[in-house]
């Protein structure tokens, strides 16, 4: 099959660099030593994420900013509630996890600081010492599961140095010394391959760029008080933060899913603005191919819902991406910051970074359809603004990275305002060896609870668990938008070829066509996965989905003996049912199966029951 790329064929007359791409090789980077790292240290604080004129343009821009303002005003009332609330004790609840003490230090942390900068109110700079100086006390930071100890030193890193001018002799040299004791040690020994739990230090998924990012931001807070382990740090974190930066490359697509792109951009973002901000020079990271277009990723899949495509360990929800106003000011990508500002909660970050120029610009005039080669998943729609708007998102790629599921082939649909097909995300992250040798055990992560296909069941993956499938075509045409996924080698031990296509005709339907192929004769499961009221029809050749007082049809086109038929979601008989694992009220699987078959072609369509067309709305809805 000849593959189509939509950079060439949707490059059209925008406004907006959608497609800018830059060449980038690993001679782009300014490696330095730990000797000269720190050489262009900014001497005054604040300098981690910004400078103080930062904070100075902020208080300007409040003045006839009204949107500024208002975010303003709904960060104070956070604050008031914060200072009604007790420093955060030392919880690991699932003894593991320090983790939501870290956000929830961070996040208090960074809320009173930016508003004391902002307003000066003393109140701010009194609940923050109180917040730091507890958990200096603490006993560790929890380095064992490395993402606690990062983020509790990037907390310690914008206390530190954002108030600054406002602490004690004695309060900064406790401050620095929990950063030194419980960031600094157990980071270097992780770096150094002195302990187990450095293995991030090589990853290449987001606790690369979490722990690398955390650590950067102590490192440039307290870089004249401890030099030599500052300098070490950084050139560490420069040199290993491009193991995960390149799986953006090469158009901004993340392989661990929205709901991780968000955290992994998120600290990819703090650790470059710091050095920027800290050192005057990201040296070169900012190049790296396809981060520039790494915002694009949830842009396209997102649905009109405002709810994300949720694959590998994601939760289905809204991403508001604060970093685009980073990527908008850093890139002069104004459309980036606009459609950050759709989605706004707001957080902190968002006023930070805010870019205004994103009211001026229209982020809908995009493309309407993008496939993220690498990551191998793509999406279509037929409008960014119809509240109705027909939407289809979808996946090949792999089942062998970080917070993979079997679901090569899934797929999730919304239309009329509903999300009708889903992904129902991860279980819990603390059953028996989730991630280790149970983890194809469990019903969530198994090709059988997505949207997809499965051949011929039993206890074992119902995918090769070395996989990689690609989105052999792909054609955004303006009316009949259509892509072809070769989920061959998913299913090799069973199938000589393995493929299937989504259509949407007119942009008013879906079709989903599957051709197998099998070795020998067998069993051919194809699933879809709903919340919906499904209804069949009486000669099972059609179903009825209702949801919020919509419609959708499912009709069965082919082939012409089989019935679609109506599951549980859960486990097959022929399939491990470990105990713990959690249940899906109100979720059914659409079911079409085939029996002592050596080749199908199954056909489904899919069709919105909308009576005329809807205008246009304003914009995309927000949940």
């Amino acid at each position: 099959m000849s593959r189509r790329l939509p950079i060439a064929v949707l490059a059209v007359a925008l406004s907006f660099s959608w497609f800018t791409h830059f060449a980038w090789t690993d001679e782009a980077l300014e490696l330095p030593t730990p000797e000269t790292v720190l050489q262009t240290l900014h001497p005054e604080h604040p300098r981690v994420l910004v400078r103080a004129e930062r904070f100075a343009e902020l208080r300007e821009m409040a003045k006839t900013d009204l949107l500024l303002k208002l975010w303003i005003k709904k960060l104070g009332g956070e604050a008031e509630q914060i200072l009604a609330q007790p420093p955060s004790k030392y919880e690991i609840p699932d003894g593991k996890r320090l983790l939501a003490t870290s956000r929830r230090v961070r996040d208090r942390v960074l809320t009173l600081a930016l508003l004391y900068r902002l307003q000066g109110d003393r109140r701010y700079v009194s609940r923050v010492w109180a917040e730091l100086s507890t958990a200096a006390e603490f006993k560790d930071w929890n380095p064992s599961h490395f993402l606690d100890t990062a983020e509790m030193t990037a907390a310690f890193a914008i206390g530190y140095d954002w108030l600054y001018d406002e602490w004690t002799p004695e309060q900064r040299k406790i401050l620095r010394e929990a950063i030194v004791k419980h960031g600094f040690t157990p980071g270097m020994k992780g770096y150094r391959g002195e302990a187990r739990y450095g293995w991030w230090s090589k990853s290449h998924h987001n606790w690369n760029q979490v722990c690398n990012g955390g650590l950067t931001m102590g490192a440039i807070a307290i870089a004249e008080e401890a030099p030599e382990l500052a300098a070490e740090i950084v050139a560490h974190a420069i040199k290993g933060v491009p193991l995960a930066m390149r799986s953006y490359a090469p158009s901004g697509g993340w392989f661990e899913g929205p709901g991780y792109w968000n955290y992994a951009t998120s600290y990819n973002v703090q650790m470059l603005s710091t050095l920027k901000s800290g050192l005057g020079t990201d040296f070169g990271l900012s190049t790296i191919e396809g981060f520039e277009e790494a915002p694009l990723f949830p842009m396209y899949m997102t649905g009109r819902t405002g709810i994300c495509y949720n694959f590998a360990d994601a939760k289905a929800g809204t991403i508001r991406p604060w970093q685009n106003h980073w990527f908008s000011a850093t890139f002069d990508r104004p459309e980036f910051a606009s459609y950050a500002l759709e989605y706004a909660r707001p957080y902190p970050s968002d006023l930070l970074f805010y870019d205004p120029r994103g009211k001026a610009v229209d982020w809908t005039k995009a493309p309407r359809d993008f496939y993220f080669p690498g990551v191998e998943a793509a999406s279509l729609r037929s409008d960014w603004k119809d509240p109705d708007a027909l939407w289809l998102a979808f996946k090949a790629g792999r089942t062998d990275i970080n917070h993979s599921n079997l679901d090569v082939g899934s797929f999730v649909m919304e239309a009329l305002g509903q999300r009708w097909f889903i992904d129902l995300g991860p279980d819990d992250y603390n059953l028996p060896a989730y991630f280790g040798d149970k983890r194809w055990t469990y019903f969530r992560m198994r090709a059988e609870a997505h949207s997809t296909l499965v051949i011929n069941p039993d206890r074992g993956p119902d995918q090769d668990l070395r996989a990689y499938c690609k989105i052999a075509e792909f054609q955004p045409d303006d009316d009949n938008p259509t892509a072809t996924l070769d989920l061959t080698a998913a299913y090799q031990e069973h199938a000589r070829r393995v493929t299937r296509t989504f259509t949407m005709p007119g942009r008013t339907n879906v079709r989903i066509t599957d051709e197998v192929e099998l070795k020998e004769p067998g069993e051919i499961w194809s699933f879809f996965v709903t919340d919906a009221d499904v209804s069949l029809a009486a000669d099972g050749r059609s179903a009825t989905l209702a949801k919020g007082g919509k419609k959708l049809t499912v009709a069965l086109l082919s082939p012409p003996h089989a019935r679609l038929s109506i599951m549980p979601a859960e486990p097959l008989p022929t399939s491990p049912n470990p105990a713990g694992q959690r249940e899906n009220p109100g979720v059914r699987k659409l079911t079409v199966r085939l029996k002592d078959v050596s080749s199908a072609k199954i056909t489904v369509g899919v069709q919105p029951s909308r009576a005329e067309p809807r205008p246009s709305g304003s914009g995309p809805r927000v949940r």
